[in-house]
């Protein structure tokens, strides 16, 4: 899913083109290494953004991502609002100094799509979508307290384009 302006469809270029990752296999290992995701909702008077726990499944070529919260709230507000988002994540965060030269810069991995969000519903899917999102964590195993899934808010976003950047500084040889 390269990166795609939303108003004419045609592909965006990224400034820093040597940076960008556009295998989205790759992307997806990327996300794999996050430990959240930050989504920012269309809120009244400015976006509201908010980091979440989260887990990924990919079928078909398309990334869904999976969340949870408490059943209401601001960010459950704002989806039923307007369910378009964008969303964030990164990793491999490391300061690259150069003293010799006296500057500095950051490593990092990235990845920012948008895409539309949309609550779970049924006590079976939402169980599914909590399994996928345990995984994420390494604990895909864990028993949920049936009584706890249908006092929790379950939602999907449904990745409709997504791009990843890396900068890795190269060492000198």
């Amino acid at each position: 899913m390269p990166a795609r302006s939303l108003r004419s469809g045609k592909r965006r270029s990224m400034r820093r083109s040597d940076r960008e990752i556009k295998d989205f296999d790759e992307i997806v290992k990327v996300l794999e290494k996050c430990d959240a995701v930050r989504i920012a909702f269309n809120g009244e008077d400015y976006p509201y953004v908010v980091p979440l726990s989260f887990g990924m499944r990919v079928q078909d070529g398309r990334l869904r991502l999976y969340f949870h919260s408490a059943c209401e709230g601001r960010k459950i507000d704002l989806i039923e609002k307007d369910n378009r988002v964008c969303f964030e994540a990164d990793c491999s965060h490391r300061l690259a100094l150069d003293e010799e030269q006296g500057n500095c810069t950051t490593e990092y991995e990235s990845v920012i799509g948008v895409g539309r969000i949309s609550f779970v519903y049924g006590d079976e899917e939402k169980t599914e979508a909590l399994r996928i999102l345990m995984k994420h964590y390494g604990r895909e195993d864990f028993a949920f307290n049936p009584a706890v899934v249908p006092r929790t808010a379950v939602f999907v976003l449904e990745a409709e384009s997504i791009t990843g950047k890396r900068r890795i500084k190269r060492a000198k040889a």
